[in-house]
């Protein structure tokens, strides 16, 4: 899909994806190696935006399993439909069970789900394993088994191989331990905070009609925010959000009575909305 580490950084941007030199190297990595991509790092710094980003730079369809406590095969790979098997077997009554077994374990009666989707056809996917830490570990095993050989065997249909492997993206916060295995089929790539110049060209990219000195404001404040003992630090998600929040109440400076009545917008627990109300010193930004 690209060609150099540089060509990487342009055909991001152009999608609004302002990546790091790190990001930028590990998916032009990813890409040439042909390996998973495994990204950390809290929330709101951008990992699923950059699965987003590289299907949109590649025309690429992207494929989403979107990962939860108690997600399953059935769910990440493929089920059949009962329903639809059970009026055919009542429609073919008077037919023997060798006839009707054939024709309900078909691909008319499967029912394909992420794993299964990303590495059937020939067109581009990018696949995203989101939130890989929220799923139990059994699922670890299949995803191992998915991505070391990218096929999946259905027993009433056979071993499905991919002919185009997708570009695949894992995401965790880290809330959990990813197993030692997984993460030896992967490029790891840590995604934290940007720095202050990267964050504030994000938010002006983000929020274009915010004035840049304003934008080096809200970007400084925040990392104060950041440098906190809070139970929830601002993400970059939320930076572009106070950003427009202050666009839309026609803030042109950030004053102590605009900053401390649109905190809810950057905090999200009381704890945290009163310490930053005790420690913030804008006047010394």
């Amino acid at each position: 899909m690209f060609t150099s580490v540089d060509d990487v950084s342009a055909r991001l941007a152009e999608t609004g994806y302002l990546p790091s030199p790190a990001v930028a190297t590990t998916v032009f990595l990813a890409d040439r190696l042909g390996k998973p991509l495994l990204v950390e790092g809290p929330a709101g710094v951008g990992k699923t935006e950059l699965a987003k980003a590289v299907a949109e730079v590649a025309g690429a369809r992207l494929v989403r399993l979107q990962c939860y406590e108690g997600v399953d095969e059935s769910r990440a790979l493929y089920e059949w439909n009962h329903a639809k098997q059970l009026l055919r077997i009542s429609a073919g009554r008077d037919e023997s069970w060798d006839e009707t077994r054939t024709d309900i374990f078909s691909e008319e009666f499967l029912l394909t789900r992420p794993l299964l989707t990303a590495i059937r056809g020939d067109d581009p996917k990018v696949l995203l394993i989101d939130e890989t830490d929220k799923a139990d570990v059994e699922v670890e095993g299949l995803l191992l088994e998915v991505l070391s050989d990218f096929q999946v065997t259905v027993p009433e249909l056979g071993t499905i191989t991919a002919t185009r492997r997708p570009f695949v993206v894992l995401t965790s916060n880290a809330s959990r331990e990813l197993s030692e295995a997984l993460r030896r089929r992967c490029l790891f790539l840590h995604i934290g905070f940007p720095d202050e110049e990267l964050e504030r060209r994000i938010v002006q990219l983000k929020v274009p009609g915010l004035d840049e000195a304003l934008a080096r404001s809200v970007v400084r404040v925040v990392g104060a925010l950041r440098a906190m003992d809070l139970r929830k630090v601002p993400s970059v998600a939320e930076t572009i959000d106070w950003a427009r929040t202050l666009l839309a109440l026609g803030a042109d400076t950030l004053d102590e009575t605009v900053v401390r009545a649109s905190l809810g917008v950057l905090l999200k627990h009381q704890e945290d909305v009163l310490t930053a109300s005790a420690k913030l010193d804008l006047d010394a930004l």
